[in-house]
């Protein structure tokens, strides 16, 4: 099931349990989705660039969630940790640290990095493998990690 139907299905079910913080989730996350056909020209998103949305909003939220606890701003925490859980339950499942680790070896080994200085062409060429299933942080970190 495309992910946009089964935010329908759970925007309907949000509003019959009154639930309002995840209506409001559902319907930024569905906004966002139309935005991006909007300025793609398309009637509708393919799978890949409905998770690309999603990552993007939960990465705001996360930005955001980091900010707020360095102000201290435990009213906002809450909310955007609320909304963090209700986005995660629409990403794909994440890759294990261990089959991401099996993913990075294997796609240093298919660009034939030597060290550091091909840090960009194996980044280049492991994210669109794990879009959506692996943080790009813990992803570099992993890089880093194999090739020193």
């Amino acid at each position: 099931m495309a992910i946009v139907e089964l935010l329908n299905q759970d925007m309907k079910q949000a509003m019959k349990d009154k639930d309002k913080v995840k209506l409001g989730v559902i319907r930024m996350v569905k906004a966002s989705m139309q935005n991006e056909a909007i300025k793609l020209q398309k009637d509708a998103l393919s799978e890949e660039e409905e998770v690309t949305v999603l990552a993007r909003e939960l990465k705001q939220r996360k930005d955001s969630l980091h900010e707020f606890k360095e102000a201290e701003r435990e009213d906002l925490v809450s909310k955007l940790e609320d909304e963090i859980k209700i986005i995660q339950a629409y990403m794909p499942e994440q890759l294990s640290d261990e089959e991401l680790e099996k993913i990075v070896v294997q796609t240093i080994e298919e660009v034939q990095a030597q060290s550091k200085k091909d840090m960009g062409k194996v980044m280049s060429a492991l994210m669109p493998k794990v879009k959506g299933k692996a943080e790009g942080s813990r992803v570099n970190q992993l890089v880093q990690k194999n090739l020193s």
